[in-house]
């Protein structure tokens, strides 16, 4: 079928007669036609090679003067990277030199859509492509992060539901802040004020008692002014939670899960792994179980090796660094000062100076990425928690009343998708695995 014939059907009926770029290696030596946006072009008097992208992937199209006609060849300049947007018609052949291994060779072309020179060229700073992200977001790199990200879920959903578990969507505006602390945004909600959710922890710890394994995967919020790699004000966060779940048990499922999800990644994306400089076989050899270091063994490490702390401050990146250099596979820091954590984790009964809870560190200085922890299933226990964080039981008492009546012993986690897009793809920073990254000094575009 003739180029204009196709581009004369309505966009249902074209959809089926353009061949996706991903797919062309199966139709060797066969016609195709392809649409897309220009990723790059070169060309002299006579030849051009133009390679396009339609989103599944790109391929060099070489067109010839002599082919394609005068007209046609008018038609052609100039062509702006990523702002012009073409329809072809070729043969697909095999050739090594090309990327992908493949070219087509074009015998119809037609400019869809000029538009204006690109305003991204090369060597831009940092700053000037997020002030440009609803431009740069179409880039290959970006591209492929956001497509590595939504196999990362992927794969998690299926982890999950395998698992028995059943996705829950739990409320944004809540009154209260789940972690505590200052860190919320506090907004206008008709005549009262309320805050956006830090997570959907406390309603999934409702809901268990109806669905006893319950996940949730939406944005959180944090008012935190860290300008760092690994901190944005809105991620998104896959969050499970089940009943009749101990510690142990809590981390068993993290460290299944991870294993799953290299696994999954290293096969179905094996081809962005490579592109972000990561073989997938280093994937496929992360093996639960992982090591569990406590945190009185992290603070007697970082003693030995100079390290300024005491027992009951804080461990950050620089000291999470350093306790898991020496590891190739992710590492549980467990059972952190109870002053230290978050209120709704269970004291540690071998230890009552530490609860429950366990912070699963990456390798290769990216540090957290997840956090879990039994929590306090007793009443009376959850209300000293409280008033030991200064945290009013009153902001609290729909989530104390779970307590009342048929509190179980449950646990959960939270795990940040950005942080492991960072760790799996060797990302400078998360704010790369977000199309839209948000932090105190960014709220557009």
């Amino acid at each position: 079928m003739k180029l204009n014939e196709i581009l004369d059907k309505t966009l249902s009926e074209q959809s089926a007669l353009f061949t996706n770029v991903k797919d062309l290696p199966s139709h060797e030596n066969k016609q195709v036609a392809i649409r897309g946006w220009v990723y790059r072009s070169r060309g002299s008097n006579n030849l051009y090679f133009v390679v396009v992208k339609d989103g599944t992937g790109v391929i060099q199209c070489t067109l010839d003067k002599e082919q394609l006609g005068d007209a046609t060849w008018k038609e052609i300049e100039p062509i702006y990277p990523e702002s012009s947007v073409v329809a072809l018609t070729g043969t697909v052949k095999k050739d090594e030199r090309a990327p992908g291994g493949f070219e087509v060779k074009v015998n119809e072309f037609k400019m869809l859509f000029r538009g204006e020179p690109f305003p991204i060229g090369k060597d831009q700073s940092i700053e000037f492509l997020l002030d440009q992200r609803h431009l740069w977001v179409r880039s290959q790199r970006i591209a492929d992060a956001l497509k590595f990200k939504n196999s990362l879920m992927k794969a998690c959903r299926e982890f999950l539901d395998s698992k028995g578990f059943i996705e829950i969507q739990p409320p944004l505006f809540t009154n209260s802040a789940c972690e505590g602390g200052s860190e919320v945004f506090e907004v206008k909600y008709f005549d009262t004020k309320a805050y956006l959710s830090q997570s959907g922890q406390l309603y999934s710890e409702a809901v268990i008692a109806g669905n006893p394994r319950v996940y949730v995967f939406a944005p959180s919020f944090r008012a935190d002014p860290s300008r760092t790699p690994r901190h944005l004000t809105e991620f998104w966060q896959l969050e499970p939670e089940m009943a009749w779940f101990d510690f142990d048990m809590n981390l068993e499922l993290q460290e299944q899960m991870v294993e799953y999800f290299c696994h999954y990644l290293a096969k179905h994306e094996a081809d962005i792994l490579k592109r972000f400089g990561r073989d997938p076989k280093e994937l496929l050899a992360i093996k639960a179980p992982f090591k569990r270091m406590t945190y009185n063994e992290a603070v007697e490490i970082l003693q030995k090796k100079g390290v300024k702390i005491k027992w009951g401050d804080g461990i950050g990146l620089d000291e999470e660094k350093i306790l898991v250099a020496e590891n190739k596979q992710p590492v549980f820091l467990i059972n952190l000062p109870k002053e230290i954590r978050a209120f709704y984790m269970k004291i540690n009964p071998k230890d009552p100076k530490t609860v429950l809870d366990g912070d699963l560190l990456a390798p290769e200085g990216i540090g957290e990425i997840i956090g879990g922890s039994e929590r306090v299933a007793d009443y009376d226990e959850l209300i000293r928690r409280l008033k030991e964080q200064n945290l009013d039981p009153k902001d609290y008492t729909w989530f104390l009343e779970l307590r009342k009546y048929g509190s179980v012993p449950h646990a959960g986690f939270g795990m940040g998708a950005e942080r492991v897009c960072r760790w799996l793809l060797k990302l400078d920073s998360v704010r790369d695995a977000i199309p839209f990254p948000r932090n105190i000094n960014r709220l557009a575009p």
